[in-house]
């Protein structure tokens, strides 16, 4: 393999909940959520992307912010991308999660998050142009930086022994 072949082999990257990431270079992110939600954000132009993902919808409380928030972690990947010089209007969004299981929870955390990334992003006016978002399963995620590509896989259950390198029994 010569070396500009190698420069196109994306990295791998496992995003915990409540981190943002914008790779510089080609990358295969994946994540798990499950009442959470990620926003993977693209620059049409630039070809580059990046993914956030957050748990809980918006803190109000100055200097307790975190991007475990959904109002942090969604402007702080937007600066991310303006920063590193994307355009707003050439950016567009994806958004997966939101899942809500009543037998976990009364309250349903999965739609504020959803309401949150929605609202900023068209406060923004950055195009939603692909949503997996709501019912009762948990989603395994895997985005290319680089191509906009995401593959979301809907399941029962959310085992960390499930992504590489695996660990313990993957038998359900």
């Amino acid at each position: 393999m010569n070396d500009s072949s190698q420069a196109l082999t994306p990295t791998n990257y496992f995003l915990e909940p409540g981190f943002v990431v914008m790779p510089t270079s080609p990358t295969v992110i994946s994540a798990v959520v499950g009442s959470g939600v990620s926003v993977c954000l693209y620059d049409r132009k630039r070809k580059v992307g990046g993914m956030n993902s957050f748990q809980l919808p918006l803190i109000r409380e100055k200097g307790k912010t975190t991007t475990r928030f959904g109002n942090v972690a969604v402007w702080t990947l937007i600066r991310m991308m303006v920063e590193d010089g994307s355009k707003i209007k050439n950016l567009e969004a994806q958004i997966v999660g939101g899942a809500h299981n009543p037998e976990l929870s009364h309250q349903n955390m999965g739609q504020e998050n959803v309401r949150i990334a929605r609202r900023i992003l068209a406060r923004e006016k950055i195009a939603v142009t692909s949503e997996d978002i709501g019912g009762s399963k948990g989603r395994k995620i895997v985005y290319s930086t680089h191509t906009n590509e995401i593959a979301v896989l809907k399941v029962e259950k959310l085992r960390k022994s499930d992504w590489y390198p695996y660990e313990d029994d993957r038998t359900p």
